[in-house]
């Protein structure tokens, strides 16, 4: 555990919080994918199915009970208690077009072929790409509640603080996975353009409107 790999945690943690408390003081699910929130519960109970047979720390434990539970929580919330808030005809990302080469990928590219590795590499690819869906709604709709950029931008960070933390391990423990580096670079390059509105704009106290 170096400080840019805490740091990337802690703005995940942030931003399943923010999103939490988006849902809950608003009572609305209004602007936010379902199906990017449905991929990333994908990606978290692929990836963290180690968590029953492979332990790490207390620590980790604690942060993937928490990734799984809370994205079923928000899917149960979206689905359920705030459905009527929740617009499908702009939510309408094809999802498919996303699962099919994540999968295909998965089989060509991993470290060894096993079903857990097989998942790993399958969430790694997954996650590169889950927040399309919801980036597609941004541009469908031209604009968004603020704290729902807050969201975008701790979910945006802490993936960016994971290439720091990558550069670290490499320098003091002359490790590198190849394999979420890559995942991981594509995932922060689909942020830009947000990133450049959220700061051009939000942190100037306007409101977020994407460029006509």
């Amino acid at each position: 555990m170096n400080i840019f790999r805490l740091l990337g945690d802690l703005s995940h943690l942030a931003s399943i919080l923010i999103l939490l408390q988006k849902i809950r003081s608003t009572r609305s699910c209004r602007g936010i994918s379902f199906k990017t929130q449905a991929l990333y519960a994908t990606v978290f109970i692929t990836r963290y199915l180690d968590l029953f047979y492979d332990w790490v720390s207390l620590y980790n434990f604690a942060m993937k009970i928490f990734f799984i539970a809370s994205s079923c929580y928000v899917l149960y919330l979206m689905k359920y208690k705030y459905r009527p808030t929740h617009d499908p005809s702009i939510d309408t990302f094809r999802v498919e077009y996303l699962i099919g080469p994540c999968a295909v990928l998965a089989l060509l590219f991993h470290y060894r072929f096993t079903i857990p590795e097989l998942l790993w590499s399958f969430s790694i690819f997954l996650e590169s790409v889950a927040i399309l869906p919801q980036l597609f709604m941004l541009q469908r709709t031209g604009e968004a509640e603020t704290i729902t950029t807050h969201y975008l931008a701790a979910l945006g960070a802490y993936r960016a603080l994971y290439i720091p933390n990558w550069i670290y391990r490499w320098i003091t423990e002359d490790m590198v996975d190849p394999i979420a580096v890559t995942a991981g670079i594509v995932q922060t390059a689909l942020y830009l353009d947000f990133f450049y509105v959220y700061f051009t704009k939000v942190l100037q106290g306007q409101k977020f409107e994407l460029p006509a």
